[in-house]
């Protein structure tokens, strides 16, 4: 990790990580409640939920917008965004979302299980939404350290 590089752990759905690891979903909406916002130029690392459970990549939170869910809508929700519905169903009714444009992404060569990581860190859960990888995570420093050495940049 760089010196001014900020690492976030996201967990996103399977089918809208494949789809901005892809490159066909240029944004990732977020609900702000109780977490720090994306900073701008940093880095997500994908954790698939669902029935991948995995660790799969990462990319570039190129620009992040913070606003109603109305005006994130508006934004994120052009022809050829890859921003569905489903997106607006769940970002209405908040008081703040986000919208983190997709800047540069890199698949990592393999994708890390939940299984795997359990092995190495016991009892270890991904977040709910999303949580900031500090230096010295145990995360960061036995997996995603070695993931990113092998990486493919997108």
């Amino acid at each position: 990790m760089d010196e001014d590089e900020i690492l976030y752990l996201m967990s996103i759905r399977p089918q809208y990580a494949r789809a901005i690891m892809a490159g066909r979903k240029k944004y990732e909406l977020r609900r702000i409640h109780g977490v720090p916002p994306i900073e701008e130029g940093s880095i997500i690392i994908v954790y698939a939920s669902g029935n991948v459970k995995s660790i799969i990549g990462e990319f570039q939170a190129k620009r992040v917008i913070q606003a109603t869910p109305e005006k994130i809508w508006s934004i994120a929700s052009k022809p050829g965004s890859g921003v569905g519905e489903d997106a607006w169903q769940y970002i209405r009714g908040a008081k703040r979302a986000i919208a983190i444009e997709v800047g540069f992404r890199r698949l990592y060569e393999r994708p890390v299980t939940l299984e795997e990581i359990r092995r190495i860190i016991p009892g270890w859960n991904p977040p709910f939404s999303y949580t900031i990888l500090e230096p010295g995570n145990p995360i960061y420093e036995l997996l995603i350290k070695r993931l990113r050495r092998r990486q493919h940049q997108l």
